[in-house]
């Protein structure tokens, strides 16, 4: 575990061994994307396993991701058994896989966009009939969830022994909004990888960047980000700025590609050609390791979040910049309100090209007022560490296990055919669609004939 103090000017960071896992804590798969997926959970999923796994060697970590392709991906050994997103026998298949094969733990990480199933009620196939301790990571907790939403989170909160959300906001939507009891749920915070706290000059002659002051965005590009009301303020920076430089970083994400192609980043560069800051934009289309991340946050000057979705409870890429100690201009959406208090960033209204650009340009004026930002959340976020979030894991999967010793559930019985719903084929609407035009469907005909 990493604790940090300040002293004077320096930033001084100390290392404490983490305890050995109890007895009884061996085995843990999680569930969820894993890398080379490219998506955030996909991170996250991958950054939690590793982190559990360095941090505790004796208990053997595993991963069960799920494919959004029918091809999957290249996973590495730490992959045992795949799910694929639509298909919900394979749901079922990954229970007995976990069953039978002596997992203490499955962490769940759940996003309701990553599942099959209507508001990805397939996954509760596969809780059902788990019978070790289930720890749930939740990546959303809505506010006003549709019914099928509600009902979908209630039964995963039902079926999980301990629940993890990494906001407090999260805690008081899962009390109030879905009655879960607090006594049943750990704040956990989104893990960070362990920085030094740099000049941004450090890493700019990298990116030809030397000189300039730095804007930075980066993740999967997607219409949400808000990108274009950023581009839309940087005329008044740049007036005010010349030297400014707005990096974009970061890959469409890879279903809005498979669905819009890039239609979105080419509107932002039309935009920002018509709004004749061309040269003051710079994309970096692609998906980077965590070195090159690192070294392009380490570059900026100011980190820019523009959501425009106010229920985003948690955001990885704010999360790493406040890790880094990045000043940070934000939209309020609710990770933002909690990570950026305490004057560790700085939040505008959403869609507000002038709030945006009036912030910034004060932060840049103001060195002094930007550089005590930048040590408040860096300082904030160390106990945000992968070390750190590995061992308060550790310690709710311990508490799980502890838990079902105490509360057991009823002994595992091997399901037979008669336990298991009929296997239909799968509906084949051809002939519908031959006999089928423009006008509807054709019956009672000989050929083209009516016969009535």
């Amino acid at each position: 575990m990493q604790r940090l103090t300040a002293i004077e000017d320096q930033i001084v960071t100390t290392h404490v061994e983490a305890p050995a896992s109890k007895e009884g804590v061996r085995r843990v798969v999680f569930v969820g994307n894993y890398v080379p997926r490219q998506c955030g959970i996909a991170t996250f999923t991958t950054d939690l396993c590793e982190a559990v796994g360095q941090a505790f060697p004796q208990v053997n970590c595993s991963a069960l991701p799920v494919n959004d392709t029918s091809e999957g991906y290249d996973y590495p050994q730490r992959v045992r058994f795949e799910l694929f997103q639509e298909d919900l026998a394979s749901y079922a298949a990954a229970a007995d896989f976990l069953n039978i094969n002596n997992v203490d733990i499955v962490c769940l990480q759940h996003e309701y966009g990553i599942f099959g199933g209507r508001a990805g009620s397939h996954i509760l196939a596969l809780l059902r009939e788990l019978r070790m301790p289930v720890v749930t990571t939740l990546h959303t907790v809505l506010k006003e969830p549709d019914p099928a939403q509600r009902a979908v989170l209630e039964e995963i909160a039902q079926l999980s022994d301990r629940l993890v959300v990494m906001t407090q906001r999260g805690l008081n939507l899962l009390r109030d909004v879905y009655g879960v009891p607090l006594s049943k749920v750990d704040v956990i915070p989104h893990g960070i990888p362990d920085v030094a706290f740099v000049d941004p000059s450090f890493y700019k002659d990298q990116f030809g960047l030397e000189g300039r002051k730095v804007l930075l965005t980066f993740g999967l590009l997607s219409p949400n980000k808000g990108i274009e009301h950023m581009i839309e303020a940087l005329p008044a920076i740049v007036a005010r700025h010349p030297d400014v430089i707005y990096v974009i970083l970061g890959a469409t994400h890879p279903h809005v590609a498979r669905r819009d192609g890039e239609s979105y980043r080419l509107s932002l560069q039309r935009l920002a050609r018509d709004r004749g800051v061309d040269k003051h934009v710079a994309f970096h289309g692609r998906y980077v390791t965590l070195e090159e991340l690192t070294q392009f946050l380490g570059a900026a000057d100011i980190y820019v979040t523009p959501y425009l979705n106010p229920a985003q409870i948690v955001s990885g890429t704010l999360a790493y910049a406040v890790g880094a100690g990045k000043a940070v201009v934000s939209t309020p959406y609710w990770h933002a309100e909690e990570l950026l208090a305490e004057e560790r960033g700085v939040l505008v209204p959403f869609r507000d090209s002038d709030a945006l650009a009036k912030r910034i340009i004060d932060l840049l004026d103001d060195e002094v007022r930007r550089h005590a930002m930048r040590k408040r959340a860096y300082l904030h976020a160390r106990d945000m560490t992968w070390p750190n979030v590995a061992l308060l894991y550790m310690k709710t999967f311990e508490k799980a296990k502890e838990e079902r010793r105490r509360s057991p559930r009823p002994a595992f019985v091997a399901a037979t055919l008669a336990d298991r719903p009929a296997e239909l084929p799968e509906v084949n609407l051809d002939h519908l669609t031959r006999l089928t035009d423009s006008t509807g469907l054709l019956q009672h005909a000989v050929f083209s004939v009516p016969n009535y």
